[in-house]
């Protein structure tokens, strides 16, 4: 159960180095304003802060990271903790969809981690 836990803490990660790459890198590229289905105007206006998105998500996958390698289930839940916030904290204000994509994910790490607490 532990190692389970701990890979899907790192599937969690993973998901915000990949938010961090679209938010940081892809924002105003041709890609990446496919992929959010927005206009070069949009991303041109925003990209400034969605940089500011990304590094924070970096932050995260970090911590994730951090949390994983060390398996320091407190950093794991912290982390996972955090992330379940932020995404619904950004499903009520920005776009519902990111309660699933965003917190779905952690909350399915979240009850792996004290699955595996428990089982220690």
């Amino acid at each position: 159960m532990g190692l389970l836990s701990r890979f899907l803490v790192l599937v969690v990660a993973a998901l915000h180095v990949g938010f961090l790459v679209l938010e940081m890198f892809l924002w105003t590229r041709p890609e990446g304003q496919r992929f959010l289905a927005q206009t070069p105007e949009f991303t041109s206006m925003t990209a400034v802060l969605a940089a500011n998105q990304g590094l924070y998500n970096g932050f995260l996958a970090a911590g994730l990271v951090w949390g994983a390698v060390s398996n320091r289930r407190d950093l794991q839940v912290f982390f996972l903790v955090c992330v379940i916030m932020a995404g619904v904290f950004g499903g009520m204000t920005a776009k519902p969809s990111i309660l699933v994509m965003q917190g779905g994910p952690a909350a399915v790490a979240l009850a792996f981690v004290l699955m595996a607490r428990r089982a220690s």
